[in-house]
Order: structure tokens, then C-alpha cells, then sequence
């Protein structure tokens, strides 16, 4: 917010992807970064799926606050919420497993706020993937904006009072340990449709590009921040029937991954797209220490609390990067 470069007023959006606790660190590092850069406070939008969304609700929630990041920063360590609310949704006969994670999430971090309480803060898309229609499903509050939530097929509703934790756990319902969330008509209601249900966000895009690119939020510089399941080579393939499902998802979203990189490029280059940095945690170039990508990139991607040692390496490693692409891709940033 209130970022003018040469005399013209600019926006920046930042995406925050999937994977877990682990992403969230490495987002933690780079918003870190931002703040010593002068530009956190200055983001006009987040972005943010599944793990991404557990960072950026937390930080949006806090966002006058000057702790903002130390609060993230305490629950990454301390917290580990994936086998519990596996286990107690699993004998509770009238919870579900993601309603227990949505309660974990309300619980530790978002305290009963709805959508409507994060206005002050920049605009915030947590997104979701809606399984009645395929689409990116979103819910959107803050920037000065309408708490809205919904997709571009079935239309947007304002959903001011939704609550924040299930819009998080929504967009983190990674299957099949978490169910779908399903929204009755109560909280959503489309023409023609009697209910919709909502999965991981990851499963759509995983890395949120979609909303940077919309030409209401007319950005000019876009972060992606992509802590994400890289795909590894494998000497010794599966040979199961079975686990060929689990590999064939993520050679997809290996997929997704690339095209959203080039879609974001060649946008540019044709000039209908803002500026775009984009790193992934595997990335070398740009890295503190030798070894810090290989070592982020071999920490789990699940809802575990995190040593000293990884919450070291993960933020040193998002703040050494996103910091690189600013100084190579957008140097007037870092002046302005």
C-alpha cells in the first residue's frame, strides 16, 4: 500500500503456496524479508493456498500488529494438528475431521473471526477448489474491499460472517486425510445448486497465481512464493497400481506448476500481465548456504511442528531468495 516509483502509484501482490507447515515457514522467511525491506506493509494483496493460507489468514488477522510475524513464527514450532484432528474427527460421530481442524485453527489462531474482520488489512484471496465445477472457489476479504466468497462460474456471494477458520481449512483440506468442506445453502447459494463442497487448493493451483492476474486487482508486481512439493527424479519407479494415483497427482501439479511460471512471463512480455518474481524452494540460485534448498525441500509437507533447525533453514532460505529475485527483477523495489 502506498508504494510510488517514479512518481506513479504501484501495486504488489504476493502468492503463498501449498505445503504445508513447511511452505508456511518458508513464507514466514520471506515476509521477514519484505519487513526489513520496507515492503510488507506496503503489499496491496495476498494471495494464498493450503499451507500459504495458513500463513497469510495469520499475519492478515495481526496486521496492525507489530508482532504479526513472531505470532506465526511461535505456532510453526509449537503446533502439530494433523494426526490429532485425523484421530478425534474420526471418533467424534458428529464432527469431521476438518471440522476438528477448523476448530484447531480458531482455537490457536483466529479466535472466532469471520471474513469481515480482516478489512484493515490488504486485500486476502484464501482459495479453495470447488469439486461441484473443477474451478478455483475463493474466499476474499480486506484491501477495502467486499468479504466475498465463491467462483466465476456459479457468481459471488458477500459472505461477511463466514468464519475464517473453516476458510482455512478449506483451502487446506489436503485428501484424503481431510474431507471436502460442503457449504449448504445457508452460506452459499447459487442458482441451481443445492450445495457445493470445497477441497485443498492445491489441487487447482497450488501456487494461488489466478487471482494476481485478475484485472480488478490491477497489480504491477507480482511475488510468487512457492514452497511447494518439488517433483523428484527417481531411480526406482513404482511398479504399484496403487501408489501410480499418488504419483500421477503430483507429476500434475508439477505440471500446473510450470505453466503457471510461463503464463506469468509471457503475459508480461506481451504486456497484459505485471511484473512477475517467482522462486520455488528447491531454487539454488540465490540461496544463503550451500545446502539450504536441498535440505528445505526434504522437510515434509504436513501439519507437524517444526524444529529450531528447520525454522532456521526454511526462513533464512524464503528471505535469501525472494530477496535475490527483488535485487536481479525489480531493483527500483528496494529504493522505493
Amino acid at each position: 500500500m502506498s508504494l510510488v516509483i517514479d512518481g506513479k502509484p504501484k501495486r504488489i501482490g504476493l502468492a503463498m503456496s501449498g505445503g504445508g507447515f513447511r511452505a508456511a515457514a518458508f513464507h514466514l522467511g520471506v515476509m521477514r524479508q519484505l519487513q526489513t525491506l520496507g515492503l510488507l506493509d506496503r503489499l496491496d494483496l495476498l494471495s494464498c493456498v493450503s499451507g500459504g493460507s495458513i500463513a497469510g489468514a495469520t499475519v492478515a488477522t495481526h496486521w496492525n500488529d507489530p508482532g504479526k510475524l513472531d505470532l506465526l513464527d511461535t505456532y510453526l514450532r509449537t503446533r502439530s494438528i494433523a494426526v490429532s484432528s485425523f484421530i478425534a474427527g474420526s471418533l467424534d460421530p458428529f464432527a469431521s475431521r476438518l471440522d476438528k481442524l477448523a476448530s484447531s485453527y480458531d482455537d490457536d489462531l483466529f479466535h472466532k473471526k469471520t471474513l469481515s474482520a480482516l478489512s484493515n488489512g490488504p486485500r486476502l484471496y484464501l482459495n479453495a477448489t470447488n469439486l461441484a465445477t473443477g474451478n478455483l472457489f475463493f474466499f476474499v476479504t480486506g484491501g477495502g474491499g467486499l468479504a466475498e466468497i465463491g467462483e466465476h462460474e456459479l457468481g459471488v456471494e458477500p459472505g461477511p460472517n463466514f468464519p475464517l477458520c473453516k476458510a482455512v481449512a478449506a483451502s487446506s483440506a489436503f485428501p484424503p486425510v481431510f474431507p471436502p468442506l460442503r457449504l449448504d445453502a445457508d452460506d452459499y447459494s447459487p442458482a441451481g445448486v443445492e450445495y457445493v463442497t470445497l477441497t485443498d487448493g492445491g489441487i487447482y493451483d497450488n501456487m494461488g497465481v489466478n487471482p494476481l492476474l485478475r484485472d480488478r486487482n490491477a497489480l504491477d508486481y507480482i511475488i510468487v512464493s512457492d514452497g511447494g512439493k518439488p517433483f523428484a527424479n527417481s531411480s526406482q519407479p513404482t511398479e504399484s497400481g496403487a501408489i501410480v494415483l499418488k504419483a500421477a497427482l503430483d507429476i500434475m501439479m508439477e505440471q500446473i506448476r510450470g505453466l503457471e511460471f510461463d503464463r506469468l512471463q509471457y503475459r508480461h512480455l506481451a504486456g497484459k500481465g505485471p511484473k512477475p518474481m517467482w522462486f520455488s524452494i528447491d531454487s539454488r540460485e540465490g540461496q544463503a548456504q550451500e545446502g539450504d534448498a536441498a535440505f528445505a525441500s526434504a522437510i515434509d509437507t504436513n501439519l507437524r511442528k517444526l524444529s529450531s533447525e528447520e525454522m532456521s533453514v526454511l526462513t533464512r532460505h524464503g528471505a535469501a531468495l525472494v530477496h535475490a529475485r527483488l535485487k536481479t527483477y525489480a531493483p527500483e523495489l528496494l529504493t522505493a
